[in-house]
């Protein structure tokens, strides 16, 4: 899989761009503040409908446009797919395959397929429990496109019941009935069941790739190691049995309800879980080097890439002003091990960190034009 041709209107800083792509290394060489993140940051957003740099649409469109537009043809074993998004902020985006519409944006979900390389990735390690269940969670849904429609009905439900639990105090008060609340709380324990089940079996699947992709990046470092911490207790911990993860919600949220009236959200959930994540003994968080944890974020997207390769159809591999950050050791690991795979574009501010092992085609980006140099 690769993009062979990317065009933007009125995205980011861009009135209008096109570049064209093909299989191996592309460099995007220019300074900071030129808009070189920006094109990759386009390719990403097809593949996922989000963007790595920021949770809300609105700073994806060009001061004083109404709309952004992404364009991307994506070959595919010998088939080309047109995939376009149209962004305009406070509506939901419109997509097309193949120059036709599509019921939902999420439908051409699954049609490009990304791996993303960024400075932000060190969050995935040292920040907070929502960088980790982003990025199971986006895993998840580029493995298996169906699961955005499972996380939109999680954050549904959720939504709706947070909104009951805040006026139930009221309820309390008068001695009204909080029947609905009961009826929330099944569907957010069979909405939350089928996240749960999901992002088990991935942890699953991951564990080996990313002890492997660990000690492959700090040259022989670890083991790496991946606990998934829920607030239902251990005994569910792994299970991907749907009934006995539904049960286990539904019997927590009852638990928790005289605590979750008082504070008026909900207390237990996917959303409240973590990824633990672990060298040896100790959590890499609050113990792990400043290299040690760049190791392991670069492993967990080596080994989300070597997951979904294996699922059928190589993903694109970005790396978005990676080299700058790394020493020279986890530099040329990374480089070797990226080398290859058919698409890897990276970014960077100089073309001197870019390695000689991914010497291949190059762009240079200035003031918003983009020249090709070979």
């Amino acid at each position: 899989m690769y993009v062979r041709a990317l065009s933007v209107t009125d995205f980011r800083s861009y009135p209008a761009a096109v570049i064209e792509l093909e299989p191996g290394v592309t460099a995007l060489v220019g300074p900071n503040g030129q808009g070189k993140t920006n094109l990759v940051e386009a390719v990403g957003y097809l593949a996922t409908l989000g963007s790595h740099r920021v949770a809300l649409d609105a700073p994806l469109v060009r001061m004083g446009a109404d709309r952004a537009v992404v364009r991307g043809k994506v070959v595919r074993e010998d088939r080309e797919t047109l995939i376009e998004v149209e962004i305009t902020p406070g509506k939901a985006n419109r997509a097309r395959l193949n120059g036709s519409p599509v019921t939902r944006a999420r439908d051409v979900l699954g049609t490009l397929r990304t791996v993303l390389f960024a400075p932000e990735d060190l969050a995935i390690v040292k920040g907070d429990p929502s960088q980790r269940r982003e990025y199971l969670d986006e895993l998840l849904v580029a493995r298996s496109p169906r699961y955005a429609a499972v996380h939109s009905d999680y954050d549904r439900v959720l939504k709706q019941r947070n909104a009951l639990l805040k006026t139930s105090g009221h309820a309390r008060r008068t001695g009204s009935s909080l029947g609905t609340l009961d009826v929330w709380d099944a569907h957010l324990a069979t909405a939350g069941a089928a996240v749960l089940a999901g992002r088990h079996e991935l942890i699953d699947a991951l564990r080996p790739l990313v002890d492997k992709a660990y000690a492959a990046v700090s040259r022989g470092g670890g083991p790496a190691l991946l606990e998934y911490r829920t607030s239902l207790g251990e005994d569910v911990t792994e299970t991907t049995d749907r009934e006995l993860l539904e049960a286990a919600l539904a019997a927590a949220l009852a638990q928790a309800r005289d605590k979750e009236l008082e504070r008026g959200i909900t207390l237990v959930g996917p959303h409240r879980d973590d990824l633990v994540l672990s060298l040896g003994e100790l959590p890499a968080k609050g113990y792990a080097s400043h290299g040690e944890s760049w190791s392991f974020a670069l492993a967990l997207r080596l080994a989300a890439y070597d997951l979904l390769r294996s699922d059928g159809g190589e993903p694109v591999l970005i790396l978005d002003d990676v080299f700058a950050e790394l020493d020279d050791t986890r530099r040329e690991s990374l480089a070797e091990l990226v080398a290859p795979a058919e698409q890897v574009l990276i970014t960077a501010a100089v073309a001197g960190d870019v390695p000689a092992q991914l010497s291949g085609s190059r762009w240079d980006i200035a003031a918003g034009q983009v020249t090709r140099v070979r």
